[in-house]
């Protein structure tokens, strides 16, 4: 299975990656997870923020963003961690965040990153080396927890 990877500044997707990737995150967070929130945050095309995107065959399976540090010494965020449904289990969500950490350190070298992670995903998140900075709490009545990787 070869994955085509594209680690994109936000000035750089195409009118139809941005739509892909959009329907990409409303399927799974608005409707797969049955949360509706609103998605579009104004951070998509913001600042320096980067897209991480798996394709394969031409079809987005994996998708992650990757947001610029709000101020000088905070963190690199990566969010919307996304593998599609039909390519759970394959262990793209490794590839993935492998591909967005490079980005980190390609774009925001020795910052620290962090993420928001859905409870359940402590330990996959802590597989590759982040670490919980915050106790258990409520984001779109999804339990959380915040991690962060030095």
């Amino acid at each position: 299975m070869e994955m085509l990877w594209l680690d994109c500044h936000h000035s750089e997707l195409t009118a139809k990656q941005l739509y892909t990737l959009l329907v990409l995150r409303n399927h799974v967070f608005i409707v797969e997870q049955k949360c509706p929130y609103q998605d579009i945050d104004g951070q998509d095309l913001a600042a320096d923020n980067r897209h991480i995107l798996g394709f394969l065959d031409g079809k987005l399976l994996a998708y992650a963003r990757v947001l610029t540090p709000s101020q000088e010494g905070a963190p690199v965020l990566i969010g919307r961690v996304i593998v599609s449904e039909e390519a759970r289990g394959l262990k793209l969500g490794y590839r993935l965040m492998e591909k967005a950490l490079e980005s980190c350190e390609k774009y925001w070298p020795q910052q620290a990153v962090y993420l928001s992670a859905q409870a359940h995903l402590e330990g996959f998140y802590g597989r590759l080396g982040f670490k919980a900075v915050t106790e258990v709490y409520m984001e779109d009545d999804i339990p959380h927890i915040g991690m962060q990787k030095a």
